[in-house]
């Protein structure tokens, strides 16, 4: 007739002005009473309390597990200073005996705002291509960067100039044309600050191709990316297509904007990037699958796929290290290269890889040989880039004025 409460306080590290704070209390009696309050130098200030009618007599016997939300912070307690603290929630189970529960956390009172002032820079902006900003944060920070609608970028301390900092970002393809870029900064307390810079930006359309597949195409692709039938079990063949072109490109692209996290603080490439081979299709192509004559699925190609002859080699684009070698799902045999700064391009379709992660190589230099594995329907290497993880027109980087113009005349090599 009578049981503990399970309470489980999910809580920030820091507490600031005002932070959210989420508790989750399961007791199959219900629960009589919830209260929270922070205590610090030996006061106790509270925070959230709700009651319930006492069922001692008509117990309840299944009541699900609720999840309450509350504020904390200076606005709820005045008196609150920056420091250590203890944020507790305690419980009465509604039952005959009212059992008490208590859940508890040490967290860090910040109450310094941070601070963010951009550059006075001219930022020229190409849609689906990137800019540099520089800025200074200050105040309580620990993160800061840029931000372009639902797309954040991290920053780097800027060489050379101490307290700081650069981003360099993108203005993704998949954005409508009125988004305006910022630079910020936050705490882990949750209050952030961001500050506006001139930029203007020059719209892209990007093209919208049908892309015709039937059966014989279909077969191939699906065996090329998944001969075992594991990956994409399914009905049928154009159900395993759809399944392999969609589904398993978004996890593929994901693994590629993971690889971010596996970059040097400092510039590894040398000059413009290299262009190898012909252009057979655009970065950020939009591609109507056609087949027997209607629209099964639509697609982007974020990237470029670059053709040259049978068992031709595959260069480097550039200086860098190699932070992945292997099978990619739709991009089949695949190489990528950190260039520093969250910096990375990508080659996809190999036939042969030659090197491995962890491999410095240099501009020009072998990696393997081009082929046709993955979603490839001929011999090509699918060329990509991206900054921080988003990926991006490479046409930028493959000019050198662009190169000194946009980034080393405000980031020079340390």
């Amino acid at each position: 007739m009578s049981g503990h409460t399970a309470v489980m306080l999910t809580s920030p590290k820091a507490i600031g002005v005002s932070t959210p704070v989420s508790v989750d209390v399961q007791n199959p009696h219900g629960v009589r009473r919830v209260s929270a309050f922070l205590e610090q130098d030996g006061a106790r200030y509270p925070l959230y309390e709700e009651t319930a009618p006492s069922n001692r007599l008509l117990i309840k016997r299944h009541e699900p597990a609720r999840r309450i939300n509350f504020e904390a912070g200076k606005n709820k307690a005045p008196n609150l200073k920056e420091g250590k603290a203890r944020l507790v929630v305690e419980t009465v189970s509604n039952d005959f005996r009212g059992a008490k529960d208590t859940a508890a956390t040490d967290v860090d009172v910040i109450l310094a705002p941070p601070r963010v002032v951009a550059d006075g820079f001219q930022h020229y902006i190409n849609q689906g291509g990137m800019e540099l900003v520089t800025f200074t944060p200050s105040g309580s920070w620990t993160q800061s960067g840029a931000k372009v609608g639902k797309y954040s970028f991290r920053s780097f301390p800027l060489p050379g100039h101490a307290g700081q900092r650069f981003s360099m970002f993108a203005y993704p393809w998949d954005l409508p044309d009125n988004i305006n870029p910022l630079v910020f900064a936050s705490n882990i307390a949750g209050t952030e600050a961001i500050a506006h810079f001139w930029f203007k930006l020059f719209p892209k359309k990007f093209r919208v191709r049908d892309f015709p597949i039937d059966d014989a195409l279909m077969q191939k692709l699906v065996d090329s990316v998944d001969p075992t039938g594991q990956l994409a079990p399914g009905p049928d063949l154009l159900h395993r297509f759809l399944t392999i072109n969609g589904d398993l490109r978004r996890k593929n692209n994901q693994q590629l904007a993971d690889l971010r996290f596996k970059t040097e603080e400092k510039i590894l490439w040398n000059g413009p990037f290299v262009h190898y081979g012909k252009e057979e299709a655009n970065f950020a192509d939009v591609r109507n699958y056609i087949y027997h004559g209607k629209q099964v699925d639509q697609q982007v190609h974020l990237g470029f796929d670059l053709s040259d002859v049978q068992d031709a080699p595959v260069n480097a684009a550039n200086d860098g290290r190699v932070v992945w070698a292997g099978d990619l799902g739709i991009y089949g045999n695949c190489i990528v290269l950190d260039h520093g700064y969250s910096l990375q391009s990508i080659y996809g379709h190999m036939r042969q890889i030659d090197v491995k992660v962890g491999d410095m190589v240099k501009k020009s230099q072998k990696m393997g040989i081009a082929g046709q594995t993955g979603l490839a329907g001929g011999v090509h290497v699918h060329f990509s880039m991206q900054v921080d993880g988003v990926q991006i027109n490479p046409r930028e980087w493959w000019d050198e004025h662009w190169i000194k113009d946009r980034i080393l005349s405000k980031v020079a090599p340390q």
